[in-house]
């Protein structure tokens, strides 16, 4: 027990620090995965030290993700997912075969392996379905069309992770596709498929012994972990992750009578794995890697936002989409998402990632999440604006930046104007050699003056002398005195004045 206390006690300062910074960012209304984070990364190896280690992080996380799947699937509604089946699974598609070409380019300037270039592609493709949801509920638009549409890709996106992360658990040892990976993939792709199909249209499922479990909390949580495990363990045993079967039984229950009980019964659990997963996230950032990799790190970081959040309008332009809503819903789903972590993390477990590759990735995760309140701020710009009854983009951009366009208007103006004069300068030599010929005009007239002024205070300082010398030769004449020796100087100017004036006559 006493070398547990020590254990005992950094979680409960972890969790402290976690739920006390996720509820400063809810009060500046932000993200609280954000706040979970940044605590992670303030008390981890690399900046405090409070946690000096972080080798079960990987571990928690992969049990974080396994619950999470199982609450996602829970929580989705099959019959409202198949209403927007259609421009869901095409943006879904249009981001992945997208970001496979982008990586491919990569991959052949950069030697990556076929792994290589598809893990970071999925890594990519994925969007936070925490930042989408809080940034359409401080819109407004979470009931909407636009939040349905977006719902539906997050949904996607969801059911795309796992393929993924099957995909990824067969590329150990250096494996590369083996027939085996590829019907193990199809045959996951296939049960989802049908799985979905025939659930999705069907109405609630009556769930067995029901009457014996509903208005039991404990028995709704119990029964509900029991088949979230079964299903993740019998899934790991037939060769597929365990994750694939946890979404499954997730999916199940979602369609049964058992859900709406199973869902809040679930929900202080989901808030638990919720923080531990964001500050694992947190505590696997190293700080001292993006402070000797700044430039690195911030090239791909905002280059995956721009272009993501640029690709996702185009996409949802071509499915359908209004401008308005297209870039509304592009900025929404334009940073990387919490599940690329996992897929990292299994990338540096089967030695497809590289330990300098996968704190590359983990970093551009993490900044790409902290971010997000940047995203935030330009959806809600355009939104405002779109309310006011403007339909163009063009015109919602315009009202949205008004002050920062008239601020730029301003210093295009100055800047042309200095541009005019600068070319009028450099454009007339002449002009140059007359500033030139008059400087030096100017600097030698002021040498002449100077020079004049010595030579007129040099001449009045002999006059002077002569003028003393003549007052104490007459002193001398009065008082009966031979006169006084002249001073050298007073006779040598005396001398020069008698040459020239002989020189005169």
């Amino acid at each position: 027990m006493e070398e547990q206390l020590p254990h005992l006690l950094a979680i409960a300062i972890v969790t402290l620090v976690a739920v006390a910074m996720g509820l400063l960012m809810v009060r500046l209304k932000q993200p609280p995965m954000v706040g979970y984070i940044l605590a992670g990364v303030a008390l981890g190896p690399t900046v405090i030290g409070f946690v000096p280690r972080a080798e079960a992080v990987p571990l928690l996380a992969e049990l974080g993700v396994l619950f999470l799947l199982f609450l996602v699937g829970m929580e989705i509604s099959l019959k409202a997912f198949l209403t927007d089946l259609k421009p869901a699974a095409l943006t879904v598609l249009g981001q992945l075969v997208f970001a496979i070409s982008i990586m491919a380019l990569f991959a052949l300037a950069l030697d990556w392996t076929p792994q290589q270039m598809l893990l970071l592609a999925f890594v990519v493709t994925m969007s936070s379905t925490a930042v989408a949801l809080k940034i359409l509920e401080d819109i407004g638009e979470l009931r909407s069309e636009l939040g349905r549409i977006v719902v539906a890709i997050m949904i996607a996106q969801d059911i795309a992770i796992v393929p993924m992360l099957i995909l990824a658990n067969s590329w150990g040892d250096g494996v590369s596709f083996e027939p085996m990976t590829l019907v193990t993939l199809a045959l996951a792709i296939g049960g989802l498929a049908i799985f979905i199909g025939v659930l999705g249209p069907r109405g609630k499922i009556h769930f067995p012994a029901q009457d014996h479990i509903l208005g039991r909390v404990e028995l709704v949580t119990l029964t509900a972990l029991a088949i979230c495990c079964t299903a993740a363990t019998v899934s790991g045993v037939l060769g597929f992750s365990p994750a694939y079967g946890a979404f499954l039984a997730g999916l199940f229950i979602g369609k049964t009578t058992l859900r709406t009980e199973a869902i809040n019964a679930m929900e202080p659990i989901q808030g638990v794995l919720m923080v531990l997963f964001f500050v694992a996230i947190g505590l696997l950032l190293d700080v001292d890697f993006i402070a000797a990799n700044l430039g690195l790190v911030s090239l791909f970081v905002f280059g995956i936002l721009i272009v993501k959040s640029l690709v996702n309008i185009v996409i949802l332009r071509l499915v359908g989409l209004s401008w308005t809503d297209a870039y509304q819903a592009g900025l929404i789903i334009g940073q990387i998402g919490e599940f690329s972590f996992v897929l990292a993390a299994v990338g540096l477990a089967n030695s497809v990632l590289d330990p300098v590759g996968y704190k590359l990735a983990i970093s551009v995760i993490v900044l790409s999440l902290l971010l997000s309140p940047l995203w935030m701020g330009a959806v809600k710009r355009v939104h405002d604006a779109s309310q006011t009854g403007v339909e163009s983009l063009k015109l919602a951009l315009v009202h949205a930046y008004s002050d920062e366009v008239e601020d730029l208007t301003r210093a295009q103006a100055a800047m042309a104007r200095g541009v005019k004069f600068t070319r009028q300068v450099v454009g007339h030599p002449r002009l140059v050699q007359v500033y030139a010929a008059r400087a030096i005009e100017s600097r030698r007239q002021r040498g002449d003056a100077r020079r004049r002024e010595a030579e007129a205070a040099d001449a009045a300082k002999a006059d002077e002398r002569e003028r003393q010398a003549e007052r104490a030769k007459e002193e001398a004449t009065h008082k009966g005195l031979p006169p006084k020796p002249q001073p050298a100087a007073v006779a040598d100017v005396n001398a020069l004045r008698a040459q020239q004036e002989d020189q005169k006559g």
